[in-house]
This record gives structure tokens, C-alpha cells and sequence, in this order.
């Protein structure tokens, strides 16, 4: 035999069993429960979500609330620097996300300037009325952090999604706004649970509690309203019936935030009900240190999605960065509140645009429906290749089988996802290889 088509005959059947193996192989090898080799398991073509059945949504990051956030942030800071250099406005509002307002310092302006120069970084200074600023954030700073927040949501949804232990999710910004992210989780059939754990906001807060807790917010109110700095929040009761729910008042600025979080477990409190213990960052512990120093013997609210989960006093100062939450949580629930804390705050609350559940029965059954179509399409044109053309035609079979070998073997080396127009997708292409054939 010539050297050459020695080589070539070679290189195809190499070529025919690298791909055998890789595309056909795991298929028939999970159909019989083998496991093994690994290395080639791992490469299974996978199946999408309408052949696997699962949970496809459709999110909306509410950019508007994280600038909020930023906004109510800056409007704080600018309050503590006033406060701290002696200037008491009447009013410090945020009419809206992205701008926030002093009024009453009139005959202080040069005093303003200088403690608000900071707040100069994202935000531009305008006088208004006499003793009245606006602050604007910048255009940019806005752009910035609408991006931010989409893709921030995007990675904790993935973390949150990986901790759940979901195989082989798809998780993507779309939309023409930048601000949607396609979520589809195959395989699972708890869509609540996913639905809950992918949108709770997940915002950890410590705060100190100046007053309360109290049976109703209107005890905490002056004048009708909360004061400056603070607000008034929600809490179930320590004590009396169960669901009876109490008000705290407590200061806007948080001593510790979530995302000065290491770490979260879920743990038995003192009472030996379920509780999550979360470990601080080097720099919160630092924070939380000073706060529980300069406040021993008040309360600390821990605030989870702004509900108060409990109030404990401050015995002493607490500088290892270690601290819990309790609040009548199940283990279950205990566990998935690690899951969220671990995976760290929404930027943002997300809104469902789109809901779609594909049961895994109607997956299964589309998959052996695309098959027969497939093998009668197959079967059909084999029949009238070898009638019309005989032994060509026998050639001409054979390849399309090598062809159908090949793409499977492709589809399983680039990781691809097989979805029921993917199917639709094959067995046109087995279809329109007979023309090659011919030709």
C-alpha cells in the first residue's frame, strides 16, 4: 500500500476513534451506569433546558435602588461631617436616586463647602435657595454604577446558583437596556426555592438601636417623622405571641455591612435553635470592634433585608469579628441564609421579567421524539439511497454515519449544549450530507 494513503487511513480512523470516544461514548456509557473514565464522562454532550427540563427567568436589575443606596450613602456622610463641624441644617433629604439636598444653613457657606468638598468626588455642588445646596452625581458615576450593579448581580446569582449546587446553569446579561440577566437552571424541579434563594436581597446590616423595641412605629415618630439620621424597623418579638411583630428605632449609617463578611455557616445558638454565624473581614472586625467599645450596654440590631432578626446588648467590646444570627429559623432556612450571606448582597433588588418551568418529562419526551424523527429521517433516506444508487449509495450511508459520528464528537470537544432546535439542527444536516454525497 502507497506510504501516503497509509497515513491518511491512519490519521481517519484515529480521527474516527477520538471522536467515537468522545461524542458517543459517555452517551451509551450513562445509559448502562458506567461512570468511568472520567476524563471522558466529564465530556458528555449536555442537554439544554427545554431536552433537560428546568427554570428559565428572565431578571430586571432595579439599577434606580442602587443609586439610591450610593446616594442615601453620601447624604449620610455629608450629615456626620456637618454634625461634626458644628453646622445643624433644618432638612437633609433625597428627593430622588440620584440627588440629595441640605437646606437651612444659610450664612454658613464657606463652613458647607469645606465639610461637603468630599462628597465633590461623585456628586456636583449646586446652591439653591439662600442656605440650600443640591448635590447631583455625576453622569458618569451614574453610567458606572448602573453597570456595576447589573454585573455585580450577575456574579452573586452565579455564586448563589453554584452554591445550590445546580449542574451546568447559564447565567447572562441580555436585553437591549444592559440591565436583564437569563437565568436558566436545568435539572431543577424546587422552582420556589431557586426563585427565593437567587432574589433575596441578602443585605446584612449592624446597627445601633437609639430607642425601642416598641408595640408600634408611631412611638418612635417626632413630628410624624423619623429623626434625622435614623429610621424605624421591623422586628419579630423576643417574648409574647408568636408572629407579634415590634419597631426599633436605629441610625441609618451601619456599623458593619455585609460585604464586610469573610465567612457564614449555619450553627445551633445558646437556646439550641438554628442559627447562621458569619465571621468579619480584618477591616469590619476593626469596625465592629470600635462600635461594640463605644457602645457597651446598648442594643445592636443585626438587620437582615431590613427586618431587625435580633437586638442583643453589647456586654463588652467585640474584637475577634465573630457574631451570629437568630431569629426562629428553621435548618432548612438556616442553611440557605448562609447560602445568600456567603455569596454576598444583591447590589439591588431584581424583578422577574419571565417565568418558564420545563417539566423534566416533557424534556425526556421531547428527547425521544427528536431521536425518532431523527432515526426515521435516517432510516428513510438510507432506503432510498441504497434502491436508487446500490453500492454508491451504500458508500453514501456510510458516510452519513461517520458525518453524524463527527458532529457529536464536536459538539462534546467544544462543550456545546444540545437544545430541541439543535436536534432539529442534526437531522438537517443529515438530510442536506446526502446532497454532498451525490455531488
Amino acid at each position: 500500500m502507497n506510504k501516503n494513503i497509509r497515513w491518511k487511513l491512519l490519521t481517519s480512523v484515529a480521527v474516527l476513534v477520538i471522536f467515537a470516544a468522545v461524542g458517543v461514548y459517555p452517551i451509551v456509557a450513562s445509559q448502562l451506569g458506567i461512570k468511568s473514565p472520567g476524563a471522558l464522562m466529564d465530556k458528555q454532550l449536555k442537554l439544554g433546558l427545554d431536552l433537560k427540563g428546568g427554570v428559565h427567568l428572565v431578571l430586571r436589575v432595579k439599577t434606580d435602588d442602587a443609586l439610591r443606596v450610593e446616594t442615601e450613602a453620601e447624604m449620610e456622610r455629608v450629615r456626620e461631617a456637618l454634625r461634626t463641624a458644628g453646622i445643624t441644617p433644618s432638612s437633609v433629604t433625597a428627593p430622588s436616586p440620584t440627588e440629595f439636598r441640605i437646606e437651612g444653613v444659610a450664612g454658613q457657606d464657606a463652613a458647607v463647602r469645606q465639610a461637603t468638598s468630599d462628597a465633590l468626588t461623585n456628586f456636583d455642588r449646586n446652591p439653591g435657595a439662600p442656605g440650600s445646596y443640591t448635590f447631583t452625581m455625576k453622569p458618569n458615576v451614574v453610567t458606572t454604577l448602573r453597570e456595576e450593579a447589573v454585573e455585580q448581580a450577575r456574579q452573586t446569582i452565579e455564586r448563589r446558583v453554584n452554591e445550590l449546587g445546580v449542574a451546568e446553569p447559564s447565567i447572562a446579561r441580555q436585553g437591549q437596556t444592559g440591565d436583564q440577566i437569563l437565568v436558566q437552571l436545568p435539572g431543577v424541579s424546587d422552582v420556589n426555592r431557586a426563585k427565593g434563594v437567587i432574589q433575596s436581597t441578602g443585605l446584612l446590616e449592624l446597627k445601633i438601636v437609639e430607642n425601642g423595641p416598641v408595640g408600634t412605629r408611631e412611638e418612635l415618630l417626632v413630628n410624624g417623622q423619623a429623626p434625622d439620621g435614623m429610621e424605624i424597623l421591623p422586628g419579630a418579638a423576643d417574648t409574647g405571641a408568636a408572629g407579634s411583630t415590634v419597631f426599633y428605632l436605629v441610625r441609618k449609617a451601619a456599623a458593619v455591612r455585609g460585604t464586610d463578611l469573610r465567612n457564614a455557616r449555619p450553627t445551633i445558638d445558646e437556646n439550641n435553635q438554628p442559627a447562621v454565624s458569619f465571621t468579619l473581614t480584618a477591616d469590619g472586625a476593626r469596625k465592629f470592634g470600635t462600635t461594640t467599645e463605644q457602645n457597651i450596654g446598648r442594643q445592636l440590631a443585626i438587620v437582615l433585608n431590613g427586618v431587625v432578626t435580633s437586638s442583643p446588648v453589647i456586654r463588652q467590646a467585640i474584637t475577634d469579628g465573630n457574631a451570629s444570627i437568630s431569629g426562629g429559623f428553621t435548618m432548612e432556612e438556616a442553611r440557605e441564609l448562609k447560602f445568600v450571606l456567603k455569596s454576598g448582597a444583591l447590589p439591588a433588588p431584581l424583578e422577574i421579567m419571565e417565568e418558564r418551568t420545563v417539566g423534566p418529562t416533557l424534556g425526556l419526551e421531547s428527547v425521544k421524539k427528536g431521536l425518532l424523527a431523527m432515526g426515521i429521517g435516517f432510516l428513510i433516506i438510507s432506503v432510498f439511497m441504497v434502491v436508487y444508487y446500490v453500492k454508491s449509495g451504500l458508500v453514501a450511508v456510510a458516510t452519513l454515519l461517520l458525518n453524524a459520528l463527527l458532529m457529536l464528537g464536536c459538539l462534546s470537544l467544544f462543550g456545546a449544549t444540545l437544545t430541541l432546535p439543535g436536534l432539529a439542527g442534526l437531522a438537517l444536516t443529515i438530510g442536506m450530507a446526502v446532497d454532498s454525497n451525490v455531488i
